[in-house]
């Protein structure tokens, strides 16, 4: 048996004497070996633990004798293993509050510890015991639990705190190792953590960690945990002072500021302070699709776009190693989808009461519709510096009438140079001929009510004095009403192309009018000839020859209508004109030649209009012929005339083909013809309109048109009726 090994040096006394007389002892007597493993405990101290031999022999004395267990006993033990000379130490259990006297002495395996009750005079013991009070009231004044190890992590000493907590009493606990509590080895992941720290503890480092610890099964706690050791006078580690901090209501709300910043839109993460992730919210892990262990050290670029990546990487090296703000545009990519998007990235450093850097916590916010809108403001703004770079249109910005900025295209129009609109000597009343005034005018009320101007014809007085012809338009700042932008086409090359077109029909149109004269009356002096002298056969044909004529003849007139009208030359006569007369004369011509088409004409007018009254009757002539030929397949044109004391109202209604709505107010151009596949089959110039709206225009009157495609049209003709027409 080991436990004789220790009383083999009594040579004069045989082993069974020695092993009765150890046993007769008063005191408790412990041999334990130097891994503090009991090898011999005599009746006192069985009685004391309360075990037979069996159970002591070969279990550690801290495990077995919680009774005995104090720091203060520990510290000698270690003392006398270290000096190899014995110690004595006084002490009162803490378990049931009895004065203790342990003697050390070493042995050449071990230790004999030897233990009986303290006896000392009462002032002594009143003094020791006021020591032992202050230690005991230390250790209980701390509101955090708090244990005493040794180094190997057995438990020396606890304060009533965590014992509370895990219903458990310190006999319970005290030289058990303090990674089996059921506080610590509920998770096995969370025991491990402790056994890590322990050994780095014991080896000078002051450890710190926040775990979650279960001391009952209905009952879980979080906890900061700090480990420190303390150290004799050779700086060796005598035994470590565990400090847990309950942080549980903090990790409540913790939790709360977690769920809620889970529930913003911004992606929110938070790192250590050398820049290790240690938290995503859920909107990030779930863009990312990469866990903390995955985006762990630089895991988490491999999120960022490639081109991207080197920048954010130096910005944020940046920021940790000068403790400055963080703050980088980057595109991250969708894990599911693969695309990636704009984030702006802030992070700021978070200090302690010392100024240290302890974390840094940080937001990533989707800017993709922002960089989108600069991307187009870019391309926006490239385009507006095309267009001013462009040699065909002149481009002026004006506050009021004066011209502020403008392009070199511009300048060249009007003859003036940079230094002319630096100092602001280019004035748009300047650039306009007084003939034009009016219209000019009527174009900048529509731009101060409408914000835009339709383009329109002008010409501009040049700075050499010339006059350039233009189509202007413009439109006002949104932001900036007070400034309005201008847009200029040169419109001379185009006036000088209908200068000779209007040319060339005026001449042809003079040309022509003589031979058709000319052959309409030898073709009816034939004609009439032929009729004498009874060949009606062949009068009959000459009659159908002068119909093409008298179209040709009217084509003649209206083309040279046109261009009078260009020139301003078109001539009026004034005379009391009977509009319901007319109206009925034109119905009832019109009726004759359009058998297949009833022309009905209700209501009157009553008045007389002073106005020329063949011109008038050329308004009417077409708008019924218009209506009769755009409606093949109807059996009606009505005629509705109405007054009113100050006007009269013609209305010319069809059943016909229509007029799409955008292209009402085209069908007054010279030259236009309505394009749909159906219209293109009717024969015309497309001028009749044109010639119309100007005699209307210059009887004061004015013309319009309200249409539905496959319906019909009605166009409304209204007279002033106490107004003299243009001459």
């Amino acid at each position: 048996m080991a436990h004789i090994k220790q009383i083999e040096r009594v040579d004069c006394l045989s082993h069974e004497t020695l092993i009765n007389i150890l046993g007769t002892l008063p005191g408790a007597l412990f041999v334990i070996d130097n891994a503090g493993t009991i090898v011999y405990a005599n009746a006192r101290a069985q009685a004391i633990i309360g075990a037979p031999p069996e159970e002591l022999y070969g279990n550690t004395f801290w495990r077995c004798a919680p009774h005995l267990v104090s720091n203060s006993l520990y510290q000698a033990v270690q003392k006398t293993k270290k000096t190899r000379e014995p110690t004595e130490v006084k002490y009162v259990s803490s378990s049931n509050n009895i004065w203790l006297h342990a003697s050390l002495s070493p042995t050449d395996e071990g230790l004999a510890l030897f233990f009986h009750e303290y006896l000392e005079p009462p002032h002594l013991q009143r003094a020791l015991s006021w020591n032992e009070q202050m230690y005991r009231d230390l250790l209980e004044s701390f509101s955090d639990g708090v244990t005493i190890l040794s180094p190997d992590g057995i438990v020396l000493d606890i304060n009533q705190r965590p014992l509370a907590d895990a219903h458990l009493r310190r006999e319970d606990v005290v030289g058990k190792p303090f990674t089996d509590l059921p506080a610590w080895s509920y998770d096995p992941a969370v025991q491990q953590r402790l056994r890590a720290a322990i050994a780095r503890a014991s080896r000078g480092e002051t450890v710190r960690f926040e775990a979650r610890i279960h001391p009952r099964t209905d009952l879980y706690l979080d906890i900061v945990l700090t480990i420190t050791s303390h150290r004799d006078a050779s700086q060796q580690v005598e035994y470590l002072i565990c400090a847990g901090g309950d942080i549980t209501e903090h990790k409540h709300i913790e939790d709360e500021l977690r769920t809620l910043v889970d529930a913003i839109p911004q992606f929110v993460w938070i790192t250590g302070p050398d820049g290790k992730v240690i938290y995503n919210n859920q909107r990030l892990i779930a863009y990312l699709a990469m866990t903390l262990e995955q985006v762990e050290g630089d895991g988490w670029l491999a999120g960022v776009h490639p081109d991207d990546q080197l920048r954010v990487r130096q910005t944020w090296q940046t920021s940790i190693q000068m403790g400055v703000p963080y703050e980088v545009e980057q595109r991250l990519q969708d894990g599911t989808s693969g695309a990636y998007r704009w984030f702006l990235a802030r992070g700021l450093p978070v200090r302690d009461e010392t100024g240290q850097i302890v974390k840094w916590f940080g937001t990533c916010t989707d800017i993709e519709d922002q960089k989108r809108i600069e991307e187009a403001l870019r391309q926006s703004q490239e385009q507006v510096r095309a267009l001013m770079d462009s040699s065909i249109i002149g481009i002026a910005i004006a506050e009021g009438e004066e011209i502020v900025e403008a392009n070199d295209t511009y300048l060249r129009m009007t003859g003036y140079s940079q230094e002319d609109l630096s100092h602001r000597r280019i004035n748009g009343v300047r650039l306009t001929p007084p003939e034009y005034f009016d219209i000019t005018r009527q174009a900048h009320q529509e731009l101060a009510i409408h914000q835009f101007m339709t383009p329109y014809e002008k010409e501009y007085l040049c700075k050499d004095g010339s006059r350039l012809p233009v189509l202007t338009g413009g439109v006002n700042f949104s932001f900036n009403p007070a400034r309005s932008i201008y847009f200029v086409l040169d419109n001379s090359a185009r006036k000088a192309l209908e200068q000779r077109k209007d040319d060339f029909i005026n001449m042809a149109s003079h040309e022509l009018r003589m031979p058709l004269t000319s052959v309409k009356m030898q073709t009816q002096l034939v004609r009439r000839r032929l009729a004498r002298q009874g060949l009606h056969e062949a009068a009959a044909d000459l009659l159908r020859v002068e119909e093409p004529v008298k179209q040709l003849e009217r084509l003649t007139a209206e083309l040279l209508d046109v261009s009078k009208i260009q020139a301003g030359k078109l001539e009026y006569v004034q005379e009391q004109v009977d509009l319901d007369a007319l109206l009925r004369e034109i119905a009832d011509t019109m009726q004759q030649i359009n058998p297949s088409h009833a022309i009905v004409v209700r209501g009157a007018v009553q008045a007389s209009l002073l106005g020329d009254r063949d011109r008038l009757g050329q308004v009417f002539t077409n708008l019924i012929s218009n209506a009769i030929k755009y409606s093949p397949h109807a059996a009606t044109v009505e005629i509705d005339l109405s007054a009113s004391p100050e006007t009269a109202t013609i209305r010319v209604r069809d059943y016909g083909l229509g007029i799409p709505r955008e292209l009402r107010d085209k069908i007054f151009e010279r030259f236009y013809r309505v394009a749909g596949l159906k219209q293109k089959a009717i024969p015309g110039l497309g001028i009749g309109l044109y010639i119309v709206a100007e005699i209307v225009k210059r009887h004061g009157g004015t013309i319009m048109v309200d249409s539905a495609v496959g319906k019909g049209s009605t166009f409304t003709v209204t007279f002033p009726l106490t107004r003299d027409i243009l001459v």
